[in-house]
C-alpha cells in the first residue's frame, strides 16, 4: 500500500514550496509532486509602465535574486530597442553577476544545504585537536587551530544548553543517514559561522558598482556607476568608480577566491567522501539547458560568451543543440497542472511573448491535507524546450563548459572526481549538482580577475564610458517592439520577455530558473526536474523525518519567492498593496 509523505514547507529556501511524495511499502519514492504555493503577480503590475522603469519592479520578484532580475529586465529592454552598451558596462555587469554567483553558492552550501549532510549536535562530541588535524590535512586555511575549534564548540554548547539553537533548531539531528564523524561536523559548523562574516565583504562589490546591496541600481543602456580616471576623494570623483574603489574590488575578489579555494572546495570534497552513494541518485531528467552569459569585452557575439548557450539531451555531451529563445517552437510554458488558465485552454503551450498570467484558482483552500495532482497543483508554470523537460543551473553550466572543452572545467572536474574515485557520470546526481556549484564558484571567481583587469586596462587607455546617454531618451519609439533579456543566474537560465507598444509595456513574462526546475507536470504527464529527481532511486529511512527529500530538493537551491497575495484560512484576501 502506498503512503503519501507531505513536506510543507520545504525549509531553508527562499519562498514557499510543498513536496508530496508517494512511497512504496518499503519506503521507496514512486511518485513526487512539486507545488509552488506562492502567487507571482509582477507581470500584471508591470503592464502599462515605462519599459525603462521595469527593472526596479522586476528585481523585487525576489529578495535574494535582486541583481539578476534587474539585469535580465534591463537586457530585455535593450534587446527590444536594439540598444548596444559600452564595453565597460558589460564588464561591470559581468563582475556584479559573478559576485552574485560566488556569494549565492557559498551561502547556499553552508546555510541552506550543508545541514542536510552535517549533524550539528554531533559536533558537541568532537575533539577540537582532532578537528584541527582534519582541517589542516585538507587545507591551508589559517583558522584551523585546536583553540579555534574549541571556542566554536563552546559557542555551540552554550546555544544548546540555553535552548537557543535558532536556525539549527528542528533539524533531524541523530538521523541514521548522517554519516560524518563529529570532527567533520564541528569543522563544517565553524565554517558555517565564518561564511556569515565573509559575505559582508562580498556585498561591497555590488555597493561600489550599484550604490547598494540588496537591490543595486541599474540603467538601460549601460551601468549607473560613472568612472573617474582621477583617484581624488572630492567632487565628482568621490561618487565615481576610481582607482581606489577598483583596488577595493580587487581585494574583495581575492577574499572570495581564498574562501572558495581554502574552505568551500575542500569542505565539499571532504563531506562528499562520506556520502558517495548520493552520487548515484537524484538526477531524473538527463536534459540540461543553458542560455549563455558573460559576454567578452564589449561584444554581444554569442561565440565570445564565457558560458555558452545550448541544450544537452539524454546526457549526450557530444551533441549540443542550438537554443533560440525567440523561437515559439522552442520555448513554451504550459499550465495543464498549474493554478492558471490560458484563453485557448489549459492544454496549449504559449511562448512568453504571448504569455498570459490569468488567475482562476479552483484548487483546495489552505490549509489542505493533500493536493489534487490530477488537476492544478502549483502556482508555477511548466516551461519546456522543444517539448522536453530541462534542468537548468550550475550542473547544466558545468556540463556545457565540459562538453565545449573548457580546459579549467575539465581539469577541475577531473581532479575532484579522481579524489573521490568517481566517473564523470557521477555528476548526474544529487551530490553531483552540489559539487557542480562548488566547481563553478572557483571557475567564476578566477575569471573575475580577468574581467577586472580588462576594465582597468580600458580605463588606462582613456575609455571611461559606461552608458549611452542618447539611448536613454529616444527621439521616437517603435510602435511595437519585443525583446528577451536573458542571463545565467546562480540558480540557472533566467529570461525576461517584454512586449512594448507605443512606449509602454504591453506584456511582460519572467521565466525563472526555479520555474524550469520546480514546475509541475505538463500536458504529456512529464514530471518537472524536482519531481523526476525525487523519483530517481530515493529510499526514505523514516517518512516522518524525510531528510532524503530535503537533500535532493536543496541540491537545486530552490528560490520560489514571488509577489504574493495574503489570504486567511478561508481563502479571503486580507489586504491589497497599490503601487502608483
Amino acid at each position: 500500500m502506498t503512503k503519501r509523505v507531505v513536506v510543507d514547507p520545504i525549509t531553508r529556501i527562499e519562498g514557499h514550496l510543498r513536496i508530496e511524495a508517494e512511497t512504496s511499502p518499503t519506503g521507496g519514492i514512486t511518485s513526487a509532486y512539486s507545488s509552488g504555493t506562492m502567487v507571482r503577480g509582477i507581470e500584471i503590475i508591470l503592464k502599462g509602465r515605462d519599459p525603462r522603469d521595469a527593472w526596479a519592479f522586476a528585481q523585487r520578484i525576489c529578495g535574494v535574486c535582486t541583481l539578476v532580475h534587474g539585469i535580465a529586465s534591463v537586457r530585455s529592454v535593450e534587446n527590444a530597442l536594439n540598444y548596444p552598451i559600452p564595453a565597460n558596462a558589460q564588464l561591470i555587469r559581468n563582475l556584479m553577476i559573478a559576485a552574485q554567483y560566488v556569494h549565492d553558492h557559498v551561502m547556499h552550501f553552508y546555510h541552506l544545504h550543508a545541514l542536510d549532510w552535517v549533524d550539528v549536535v554531533s559536533a558537541l562530541k568532537a575533539d577540537p585537536k582532532a578537528t584541527s588535524e582534519l582541517a589542516q590535512s585538507i587545507s591551508t586555511w589559517a583558522k584551523s587551530s585546536p583553540g579555534y575549534f574549541a571556542e566554536t564548540q563552546k559557542k555551540l554548547k552554550d546555544f544548546v544548553e540555553a535552548g537557543q539553537l535558532g536556525i539549527f533548531n528542528g533539524g533531524y539531528w541523530g538521523h541514521p543517514e548522517y554519516k560524518l564523524p563529529p570532527e567533520a561536523n564541528l569543522m563544517a559548523v565553524a565554517h558555517y559561522i565564518e561564511a556569515l562574516s565573509w559575505q559582508r565583504e562580498v556585498a561591497k562589490l555590488h555597493a561600489i558598482f550599484g550604490g547598494k546591496n540588496p537591490h543595486p541600481n541599474f540603467l538601460v543602456g549601460g551601468a549607473p556607476s560613472p568612472i573617474s580616471a582621477a583617484p581624488g576623494s572630492s567632487g565628482a570623483a568621490a561618487t565615481a568608480v576610481n582607482i581606489i574603489s577598483l583596488e577595493e574590488i580587487r581585494n574583495v575578489i581575492k577574499s572570495m577566491q581564498a574562501f572558495v579555494n581554502q574552505v568551500y572546495l575542500p569542505d565539499t570534497i571532504a563531506i562528499a567522501s562520506f556520502y558517495k552513494d548520493w552520487f548515484a541518485r537524484g538526477e531524473g531528467v538527463g536534459n540540461f539547458l543553458t542560455v549563455g552569459d558573460f559576454p567578452a569585452n564589449g561584444t554581444d557575439d554569442p561565440s565570445t560568451w564565457f558560458i555558452p548557450s545550448g541544450a544537452i539531451l539524454n546526457r549526450d555531451l557530444s551533441r549540443i543543440e542550438p537554443v533560440d529563445l525567440n523561437d515559439p517552437e522552442q520555448v513554451q510554458e504550459f499550465v495543464a497542472h498549474s493554478w492558471y488558465d490560458y484563453e485557448g485552454g489549459k492544454e496549449k503551450g504559449l511562448h512568453p511573448y504571448d504569455g498570459e498570467t490569468a488567475f482562476n484558482y479552483d484548487g483546495p483552500k489552505p490549509p489542505y491535507d493533500q493536493l489534487d495532482v490530477d488537476k492544478g497543483y502549483s502556482w508555477l508554470k511548466s516551461p519546456r524546450w522543444r517539448g522536453n523537460v530541462m534542468e537548468v543551473g550550475p550542473l547544466a553550466r558545468v556540463l556545457m563548459l565540459y562538453a565545449k572543452g573548457h580546459e579549467q572545467t575539465r581539469d577541475l572536474a577531473g581532479s575532484v572526481l579522481s579524489q573521490l574515485d568517481l566517473p564523470i557520470d557521477a555528476m548526474y546526481s544529487t551530490l553531483g549538482r552540489t559539487a557542480a556549484r562548488t566547481l563553478e564558484s572557483k571557475i567564476i571567481a578566477d575569471q573575475m580577475m580577468v574581467w577586472l583587469d580588462n576594465l582597468i586596462g580600458n580605463i588606462k587607455a582613456g575609455d571611461v564610458a559606461v552608458h549611452n546617454p542618447d539611448k536613454w531618451e529616444p527621439s521616437t519609439w517603435p510602435s511595437v517592439a519585443k525583446g528577451v533579456g536573458f542571463m545565467e543566474a546562480p540558480r540557472g537560465a533566467l529570461c525576461h520577455y517584454i512586449v512594448i507598444k507605443d512606449g509602454k509595456i504591453d506584456n511582460y513574462q519572467a521565466v525563472v530558473p526555479s520555474t524550469w526546475n520546480a514546475g509541475p507536470r505538463d500536458p504529456k504527464g512529464q514530471p518537472g526536474p524536482y519531481e523526476a529527481a525525487l523519483m530517481d532511486r530515493h529510499q526514505l529511512h523514516d517518512p516522518s523525518q524525510p531528510l532524503e527529500i530535503q537533500r535532493t530538493v536543496h541540491s537545486f537551491d530552490p528560490c520560489i519567492a514571488c509577489a504574493v497575495h495574503v489570504v486567511d484560512p478561508d481563502g479571503e484576501e486580507l489586504s491589497q498593496i497599490r503601487i502608483r
